[in-house]
């Protein structure tokens, strides 16, 4: 990070407590995605008691770096210190250090939730049918439902079923072995 940026980060001594240096890091957090709203912005300027709302963007700045540099590029959280350049002031290096160990795993979290999004099965529904075949074998009709994902149907005859239930039942004992480690 530049050391130019590291400058603004005396501002935040100017916060009344930890929480509200809390919850400047929660918000940006928050609107990592979208940017601070008017509301936000103003609410943090009177946190920090800042005057002119032009100073507040490179202290947003320095602060998204920083925890961007805690979450995704895997700092252990002891490292978290070493961030910081000596022109810190340590009270400050020790704050940030404290709430950005404090919110690593969670912040993290979120990320890998961000990537991963499955679909999640509503419920799920069988009868059986006959197969519209010369050969009149009976067959699994099984209907699944996800939220905001269209409806999934599909037949599987005993031999296929047996299989796909040896490979679900395999599924689960490893899901239960990983919970166990």
């Amino acid at each position: 990070m530049e050391r130019t940026l590291w400058g603004h980060l005396p501002l935040l001594v100017r916060a009344n407590s930890k929480e509200s240096v809390e919850y400047i890091l929660q918000t940006l957090w928050r609107t990592r995605k979208t940017g601070l709203d008017a509301d936000d912005r103003r609410l943090i300027c009177q946190m920090l008691q800042l005057q002119n709302e032009s100073d507040l963007d490179p202290l947003l700045v320095c602060l998204r770096m920083l925890m961007r540099k805690c979450v995704y590029e895997n700092i252990s959280k002891d490292d978290i210190q070493k961030l910081f350049p000596s022109e810190v002031l340590p009270e400050l290096q020790r704050l940030l250090t404290l709430l950005l160990q404090k919110f690593q795993r969670e912040w993290r979290a979120d990320v890998h939730m961000d990537k991963v999004s499955l679909p999640r099965l509503k419920t799920m529904t069988w009868n059986l049918a006959t197969q519209d075949s010369e050969v009149r074998e009976p067959v699994a009709v099984i209907n699944l439902k996800c939220p905001q994902e269209s409806d999934l149907s599909f037949q599987l005859a005993k031999e296929t079923l047996d299989t796909m239930l040896k490979s679900v039942y395999s599924i689960r004992d490893q899901l239960s072995n990983m919970g166990e480690t």
